[in-house]
C-alpha cells in the first residue's frame, strides 16, 4: 500500500495552527516515523489521517484514491491502529481481545467463525503472544499488553498499520521485541507502517522515512537518515544533540544524546 498526505493542515483555533502543509509519502514496506516535542501534533496527526479528525485542507491518500471517497469498512479492512498499551484495561483473555481485530469482516450480531479463529491464531503467533491466548489481559504485562494489541491489529489482515508509540514505557528487552516485529512487519512481511515514537534512536534503527514536527507548525519530511541528524533534532526539541555511530557485536548503532537545553525564542 502507499499512503500519501498532500499539503495537511489542521487547527482547533484558527489563529493557533497545530499542523501547516504536511506532506509525505510512505511505500509498502516502509516504515515512516513521526517525531517531534511533546504537544506539536503527532497525535493529531494519527486522528485527522484515520478520520477521527478533519483536515481543515488538504488530503489523504491511499493507493492514489481520496481516504474520504472509502468507506469506514473498506478504509478499517486495509488499515489498522496499535494505540499505547498503558492507556488500555482489558477484561478479556488474549484470544478475546485478539479476535475483535476481525471486527470489520463481521457483521452486526455475527460471532466469528472457524476462519477468524484461526487468522487470531496466526496473529498471535506472528506477535509472539500465542502462549497467552488463555491469560486475561488485566493479568499480563505492560509489554506482553503491547504486543497483544499489535496481534489484535494483524488479525485485519492490513495493509497499513498505525502505532502510537509502541515501545514507550516497555523496559529494554520488550523495546527490542517490538523494533524486530516492526522491521519483520514491514521489511519481511510488506506492511507499511507509520510510527509514532519519542524515540529518535529506535527510528534510525527500524525507519525508511521520518517526518519532524516542530513548535511552529512546521514539518521536515525525507530519509530517516537525512531528517533525524543534529540540527534537525536541536532545532525541533530546543536541546544541544550529539548522534555517534556505535559498533556492537550484533553491527552498527546510532545512538542520539542530548547535551545540554537551549534557550527558547521569545
Amino acid at each position: 500500500m502507499k499512503l500519501e498526505i498532500r499539503d495537511g493542515c489542521f487547527s482547533y483555533r484558527k489563529d493557533r495552527p497545530i499542523l501547516k502543509g504536511i506532506s509525505i509519502d510512505v511505500g509498502r514496506g516502509e516504515v515512516l516515523s513521526v517525531l517531534g516535542p511533546n504537544g506539536v501534533g503527532k497525535t493529531t496527526l494519527m486522528k485527522c489521517l484515520l478520520g477521527f479528525q478533519r483536515w481543515d485542507s488538504g488530503e489523504v491518500l491511499i493507493d492514489g484514491k481520496n481516504r474520504n471517497a472509502m468507506s469506514s469498512r473498506e478504509f478499517w479492512r486495509r488499515a489498522a491502529y496499535v494505540p499505547q498499551a498503558r492507556n488500555q484495561t482489558f477484561s478479556y483473555t488474549v484470544e478475546e481481545t485478539v479476535l475483535m481485530g476481525r471486527g470489520s469482516y463481521l457483521g452486526l450480531f455475527e460471532t466469528p467463525g472457524e476462519k477468524d479463529c484461526a487468522i487470531a491464531r496466526e496473529a498471535m503467533e506472528r506477535a509472539g503472544v500465542a502462549h497467552l491466548s488463555d491469560r486475561s489481559c488485566s493479568e499480563i504485562s505492560g509489554g506482553q499488553l503491547q504486543l497483544v494489541l499489535i496481534a489484535r491489529a494483524l488479525a485485519g489482515n492490513p495493509e497499513l498499520l498505525i502505532m502510537d508509540e509502541p515501545e514507550t514505557g516497555l523496559d529494554f528487552r520488550n523495546q527490542l521485541i517490538v523494533l524486530d516485529l516492526i522491521q519483520k512487519l514491514s521489511h519481511g512481511q510488506g506492511l507499511t507502517i507509520l510510527l509514532n515514537t519519542h524515540y529518535p534512536e529506535h527510528a534510525l534503527a527500524v525507519s525508511d522515512k521520518a517526518l519532524l514536527l516542530n513548535r511552529d507548525g512546521s514539518s521536515c519530511f525525507g530519509s530517516a537518515d537525512e531528517i533525524i541528524d543534529e540540527a534537525h533534532l536541536s532545532r525541533a526539541f530546543e536541546v544541544d544533540v550529539c548522534i555517534r555511530r556505535m559498533e556492537t557485536g550484533r553491527g552498527c548503532r546510532m545512538c542520539v544524546l542530548p547535551v545540554g537545553l537551549k534557550e527558547r525564542n521569545a
